[in-house]
């Protein structure tokens, strides 16, 4: 038997891409803390209020994740190497934040007395739902950073990180089944746009939940945990982003095509179906940017991956932030508060808790090996 050598190919515009995604986040989250609703963000007033800058930063940072988990899994091809990744990815930074949000943000900021803070039972069911990406559980007892909608959330970017762990099962399913192929991730990119394009991705996900109901106590618990309708509205992009993965060696990155991927974004947001459509012509167009070989976006990766922990405690930063100036501060100072905090807090938890996280991670050698050993049987 032949083996076939893999190599997992390293694009260095990812990482800019990855953190200026995060970037577009904080600034529109800045509108919501700082005004309680988006209805002012700048690019949601450009398109007529079809959606703010960082949900299409959400839908690029599902693009760029659907191409690497897609090569991840395929340069690999273990089952525990992938799944050992993958958690190590999530879970090590995000229980650090959450406990630093409910043990240091949230006895600071709460109007409860410490000893009473401590002994509710929401400050440690924070921790506890949110790391089961049970998103729901946004506040803290007692705490209110401002008088507006979004005044009692802790946690408002988490919401996407169950979907996210999804796309990894799916992904994981694939390989182990041998379905992980260019013709199953177009099928799954169709089958997801046009449940969105109908506008039955709701009613599908409302028909999953009736029919969870009848499993009883494991039918409610995966009905809490799974959310069909939220999984295939961001399912076309990370689709995207592994139909391109597969593509790359055929096609490759090509300028006219980029072009008129961002004609279609323009032609989009004129015919009122930005977020509809944006997985399709913004997927190719994130994709383009970040493996194109005569695109060069700043080397920002030698100092280390910072746009997860920047994504995970943009919110919390900001939050702290309009709560320092009183509840009252522009969205101006807002973002900037959260970007000067959140970066500082992402660095500190890419090298002190990511970083040694991944090492972790079985070694590909190991893997190497036993297949060389499957191979001479």
């Amino acid at each position: 038997t032949g083996i076939r050598s893999r190599f997992l190919t390293r694009y260095s515009n990812f990482d800019f891409l990855r953190l200026a995604a995060a970037v577009a986040v904080i600034f529109s989250h800045a509108f919501l803390i700082a005004e309680g609703d988006q209805s002012r963000e700048y690019f949601n007033v450009l398109n007529g209020q079809q959606g703010v800058l960082g949900l299409l930063g959400v839908f690029v940072f599902f693009a760029i994740s659907g191409f690497l988990i897609a090569q991840s899994y395929e340069t690999a091809p273990s089952p525990w190497r992938f799944t050992a990744a993958r958690l190590l990815r999530i879970f090590p930074g995000l229980a650090v934040c959450l406990v630093l949000c409910s043990f240091v943000l949230g006895p600071f900021v709460t109007s409860l007395g410490i000893a009473e803070y401590l002994q509710h039972p929401r400050t440690w069911l924070f921790v506890i739902r949110n790391l089961a990406l049970l998103s729901d559980d946004e506040s803290l007892p007692g705490v209110v950073f401002v008088d507006n909608a979004s005044g009692t959330v802790v946690t408002g970017t988490l919401w996407t990180l169950r979907y996210e762990v999804y796309c990894y099962l799916m992904v994981l399913v694939l390989g182990v089944a041998r379905l992980l192929t260019l013709r199953v991730a177009a099928a799954i990119f169709v089958v997801a746009m046009l449940a969105n394009l109908l506008n039955i991705d709701d009613a599908i996900g409302a028909r999953y939940g009736a029919a969870l109901d009848h499993l009883g106590i494991a039918g409610a618990a995966l009905k809490e945990w799974f959310d069909a309708s939220g999984f295939l509205w961001l399912m076309p992009a990370f689709a995207a982003g592994m139909c391109l993965y597969f593509l790359r060696d055929r096609a490759g990155p090509r300028n006219a095509l980029a072009l008129a991927a961002l004609a279609g974004v323009v032609a989009t947001v004129v015919l009122g179906k930005m977020l509809l459509l944006f997985p399709l012509f913004g997927s190719y167009l994130t994709l383009h940017l970040a493996t194109a070989p005569g695109i060069r976006l700043p080397a920002i990766g030698r100092y280390g991956d910072f746009s997860y922990g920047l994504y995970i405690y943009g919110w919390p930063a900001e939050a702290l932030t309009v709560w320092l100036r009183g509840g009252h501060a522009a969205w101006y100072e807002v973002c900037a508060g959260g970007l000067v905090i959140g970066l500082a807090l992402s660095f500190l938890s890419w090298h002190l808790i990511e970083k040694r996280a991944l090492r972790l991670k079985p070694r590909r050698a190991a893997f190497d090996a036993s297949l060389l050993v499957q191979a001479a049987d």
